[in-house]
């Protein structure tokens, strides 16, 4: 399929600018962010609030490049799937725009700058470990998972919270309870959000083979899976104030409120899981959670947040 695929697809000839835009969208850029943030929380969360700003800058450059190579080779390896739905034919690869050969060299270059400027300007524990999430999204997600197992994600959710993981390792050294709590959390959350994403494409994954939850067991069984995962993540979420007590009043209220608004939203869906609006709208919703969820951990840890509450409860 693949080769076939290959002989097909014609090369296309791009201006300098339009090469750069083709590499630059086989990084996926819109999915970083969201695991960049979670590597930035961790940070905060590991440093007590006082993360070294170089340190910050190069553990994120480094993580977003680690993300980036995956995403690269992700695009590679599923060149047969983006080819055939119209959703995603006029990616780089599909289109004839990028040769896989040349995003493979791509996607090397990126893992080993990733890979260097980590273990140079960090320390080797977190330079591993944005390897072995390389590693575990393109073999065992990609390759061993997605194609094969309806519980793709769940297990594959393991590759989006490493770079939790890799943002304590780069400040601590060591991977602590809260930073496996941080992990956790990324983990549980994932379902229930990328469960939203394919509920709405559901039809795309069914075209291609690919045996997605809602594909092969039907919304009524996703939905209820992903009220499962979204009644485990909440308390989840509350470990970092109690018992571990890494987090504050900030945090714990912050993870409380949006906790009741993702609940609220699985519920929703749970009241009508063939209906792609309600999908869609929690889909959005997870996605600001864990942007605002990360977001209370920064500002829970800063000593300014200390001092402010130590003053108000005097």
């Amino acid at each position: 399929m693949q080769e076939t695929i290959d002989q097909v697809v014609e090369s296309k000839h791009q201006s300098f600018p339009e090469v750069i835009q083709s590499y630059y969208q086989l990084t996926k850029p819109r999915i970083i962010p969201l695991l960049l943030i979670t590597t930035a929380a961790a940070m905060w969360m590991a440093s007590d609030g006082a993360t070294d700003p170089i340190l910050f800058l190069v553990t994120v450059v480094g993580g977003m490049l680690a993300a980036a190579s995956a995403q690269a080779m992700n695009c590679i390896y599923d060149r047969d799937i983006d080819y055939t739905m119209e959703r995603t034919r006029s990616r780089p690869i599909p289109s004839g725009r990028v040769k896989p050969l040349h995003a493979g060299i791509f996607a090397a270059v990126l893992a080993g700058l990733s890979f260097t400027i980590l273990v140079v300007f960090t320390n080797l524990l977190a330079a591993l470990l944005a390897m072995a999430g390389i590693g575990f999204y393109m073999w065992i997600y990609t390759h061993l998972l997605k194609r094969h197992t309806p519980q793709n994600i769940v297990i594959g959710g393991a590759a989006g919270a490493i770079p939790a993981l890799v943002g304590c390792a780069a400040v601590s050294n060591s991977l602590s309870m809260e930073a496996w709590v941080l992990f956790a959390i990324v983990f549980l959350w994932t379902p229930p959000h990328f469960w939203a994403l394919a509920l709405m494409i559901k039809d795309d994954y069914a075209k291609v083979g690919i045996p997605m939850l809602p594909v092969v067991a039907g919304e009524v069984a996703t939905v209820k899976q992903m009220w499962i995962y979204t009644l485990l993540l909440i308390p989840t979420t509350l470990l970092l104030v109690y018992p571990l007590g890494v987090a504050g009043a900030v945090y714990g209220i912050s993870a409380v409120g949006l906790g009741g608004i993702f609940v609220y939203e699985a519920w929703k869906l749970l009241q009508a899981p063939t209906d792609k609006g309600v999908a869609k709208s929690m889909f959005k919703y997870s996605i600001l959670y864990m942007m605002l969820l990360c977001t209370a951990i920064v500002i829970d840890s800063l000593p300014q947040t200390h001092d402010a509450i130590a003053f108000l409860i005097k």
